[in-house]
């Protein structure tokens, strides 16, 4: 697939590469969600050969990446195929800029060239600005809905611990 970049005077919006697990590990954390660029990594090699996903990144003229999207098409028995934002994030430092909207835009073209009619995310309940930078570009919440969670096997971190 060519490398569509989408240019403003702050930052590339390109598709994400390896190299960049490094810089998505510390967006990752910096919204509460801490993982090792060597865990990234590996997520993201999967990701990347996958045409079910795409995992975009915002880079600043300097190199510096200051947001990432993962978008993926989900496919459900009780429901049509549909596109699904696996995450954003935007560094604190670069939020209200525009980066997010960029971001999102994306995805939405690239669930749009899937043949994907509609889109879906999920966003914790205390995130409010998220809530509300969603609701600004057309998305409705639909549901509030408990989330569950069993570990079926441990990593070899957490079988040491």
């Amino acid at each position: 697939m060519a490398q569509s970049q989408d240019r403003n005077p702050y930052t590339v919006i390109r598709r994400a590469r390896l190299a960049d697990a490094k810089s998505i590990a510390a967006l990752s954390t910096q919204l509460g969600y801490p993982s090792s660029s060597q865990k990234i990594a590996a997520r993201l090699s999967a990701l990347l050969k996958d045409r079910g996903h795409e995992v975009l990144v915002s880079e600043t003229g300097a190199g510096k990446l200051v947001g990432w999207v993962h978008v993926f098409a989900r496919k459900l028995v009780e429901s049509d195929a549909h596109a699904e934002i696996g995450g954003l994030v935007v560094d604190r430092r670069f939020r209200g800029s525009g980066i997010g909207s960029r971001l999102l835009d994306r995805a939405e073209q690239w669930a749009r060239k899937k043949g994907l009619a509609w889109i879906y995310l999920r966003t914790n309940v205390v995130r409010k600005d998220a809530h509300a930078f969603y609701e600004k570009r057309g998305y409705r919440n639909i549901k509030t809905q408990h989330a569950y969670r069993k570990v079926l096997t441990q990593s070899a971190s957490e079988r040491a611990a």
